[in-house]
């Protein structure tokens, strides 16, 4: 077998290992999302269908070893990166060549999103668009877990084959430190020399733990995995405003955009540029995506992986800060904030040499609630240990 593909042994070790289903799982959906008009496909996403049906197909073939129905579920993009889900699905019965436009299922009996949701009680989402924050939102009332799998491709396998064991324990190491914390507060440098700061205000909030288990039903997580996160507090109590506030640079293409954050939002664009430009229209047209919805903190940078530009894999090797939605974390912004459902958006932005080299985290520093700050990351690199 391949680096870059999963055997039918492989596949059924991995859904016990993120699953670990007994006896009331039956089923298990894996969600794909089909191009359309307004987004028209790519040799990504069509390599990413292709890998999907496959595992559907061997799954399926592998029943009488892990004892689940498998059913492949298609269903038309949503458009942006977290947007609420269709309200309907076609079940895929065609084999391995997957339909490349939405349009091509026009007229198949079509089944409610809801209700294919209820009925698997196990989910793999390896989709063009993170289906992260609907999945969460819905799996505690509709009772499945779900392993998305946004933009994954064949160049993430070999994340599935790490010692999520270990990955787990210092993602809680992480997250329990988190949980103690008032305050961050981190200072980038562009280009070498040039510094900006930025508080972020994590009182009255709960961090979570991405360690690439799924035991518990009613939950939703990124596979591959392997960070803790959380929500700054956005100053939803009364007479209690967020302190968050500073500048946070993020280098896009060539240019460094500089965004003004005031109250835990980006406020404006202080830089000049094409990009910079762009972004100033984008927070004026739709201000919830200026929300600082999350502090990512990623572990698998110390077990030999590289970026690959795919967010779902490069959150997870250090540290990232998202735009947007933030109530599928336990925040306050959620669809009803944006104008419109396809305007949904939570976007990451992550702090690697690979990915943003004009810009480095010099120093993030954590202030907790009780006790001495703790200096976290140094020139982009974790300075705590994780030893036992």
């Amino acid at each position: 077998m391949s680096d870059d593909r999963l055997s039918a042994e492989e596949l059924t070790e991995l859904v016990r290992r993120v699953f670990q289903p007994g006896p009331e799982d039956r089923a298990l959906a894996v969600l794909v999302d089909l191009p359309d008009d307004e987004v028209p496909d790519n040799p990504q996403w069509r390599e990413r269908r292709a890998l999907a049906a496959g595992w559907a197909r061997e799954l399926a073939a592998a029943r009488s070893v892990h004892g689940l129905e498998v059913a492949l579920f298609l269903y038309r993009n949503v458009h942006s990166n977290n947007a609420d889900l269709p309200a309907s699905a076609w079940r895929w019965t065609g084999g391995e060549t997957v339909p490349g436009h939405a349009d091509a299922m026009s007229g198949r009996l079509e089944e409610p999103m809801e209700s294919v949701l209820a009925a698997h009680q196990l989910v793999l989402a390896p989709t063009e668009f993170s289906t992260t924050a609907p999945l969460k939102v819905l799996a505690p009332r509709l009772g499945f877990r779900a392993a998305t799998m946004p933009g994954f491709s064949a160049a993430m396998v070999p994340a599935l084959r790490l010692d999520y064991v270990e990955i787990n324990r210092r993602v809680w190491f992480l997250k329990e430190l988190l949980d103690g914390c008032v305050g961050a507060d981190l200072r980038f440098l562009v280009d070498g020399t040039t510094p900006h700061e930025l508080h972020l205000d994590l009182r009255h909030r709960t961090a979570h733990a991405s360690g690439g288990l799924l035991p518990t039903p009613g939950t939703a997580g990124n596979l591959p995995s392997g960070e803790a996160y959380i929500v700054p507090y956005e100053g939803e109590i009364e007479d209690d405003p967020t302190t968050s506030a500073g500048t946070l640079p993020v280098q896009l293409g060539d240019e460094v955009v500089l965004f003004r954050i005031a109250a835990n939002r980006a406020t404006g664009i202080t830089s000049r540029g094409p990009r910079s430009d762009e972004e100033q229209k984008r927070l004026e047209a739709e201000p919830a995506r200026g929300n600082l919805a999350e502090l990512g903190l990623g572990v698998l940078g110390d077990f030999g992986l590289a970026p690959i530009g795919e967010v779902l894999l490069d959150e997870k090797l250090g540290l990232h800060i998202a735009f947007g939605r933030s109530e599928h974390f336990g925040g306050q912004v959620g669809p009803r904030q944006f104008s419109r459902p396809e305007a949904v958006i939570h976007q990451d932005h992550v702090y690697l040499r690979e990915l943003q080299p004009r810009v480095v985290a010099a120093e993030v520093v954590l202030h907790r609630a009780a006790g001495d700050p703790v200096e976290l990351i140094r020139d982009g690199n974790y300075v705590i240990s994780f030893a036992d």
